[in-house]
């Protein structure tokens, strides 16, 4: 049952939330709850100690003060914030340093990449493709969900939860 949530559950939420937030610009908190209470089942499952659990939950609080922090003044989306905190939640704090320089980066060539076709005019043919057109916009932001996604799933094979299935 574990390998379940480990190997399919978890990465298909974190790809349908990348998809989601390129497709729409939003993250739907279905998602977020998803991931999170399928972490409320997991942990159990794998005899996740209760210091370990403590861990856990104080890398998701500690990544949500701070994804709020720069909801605040409009740096990030709040779906964004709400994501990060629950990829936090699963990582926990061993691999989150990590976790942040990865999808920083690979945030910051999504931006690159995304201001670049902005600044060129979109290709007629994709003009009535709604979600090429509002990512074309430069009055949307960048759908860094992506980022956040990719990132932990970079990572997801090398956690303790995949050491937990030998």
């Amino acid at each position: 049952m574990l390998e379940t949530f480990v190997v399919v559950i978890v990465p298909a939420l974190v790809v349908v939330a990348a998809v989601s937030d390129l497709m729409t610009m939003t993250i739907p908190n279905r998602l977020v709850l998803a991931l999170v209470a399928a972490f409320a089942v997991a942990a159990p499952l794998s005899g996740m100690s209760l210091q370990d659990l403590a861990l856990h939950l104080g890398a998701g609080l500690a990544v949500l003060a701070l994804g709020v922090g720069l909801f605040a003044p409009g740096w990030i989306g709040g779906g964004d914030a709400k994501l990060a905190a629950a990829l936090a939640l699963w990582l926990g704090f061993e691999p989150l340093l990590a976790w942040i320089v990865l999808f920083g980066f690979l945030g910051g060539g999504l931006t690159l990449g995304v201001l670049w076709a902005r600044s060129n005019p979109l290709p007629a043919r994709l003009n009535g493709v709604d979600w090429i057109a509002r990512l074309h916009d430069a009055r949307t932001g960048v759908p860094y969900g992506i980022a956040l996604s990719a990132g932990a799933l970079m990572l997801w094979t090398d956690t303790a939860w995949f050491a937990g299935l030998s």
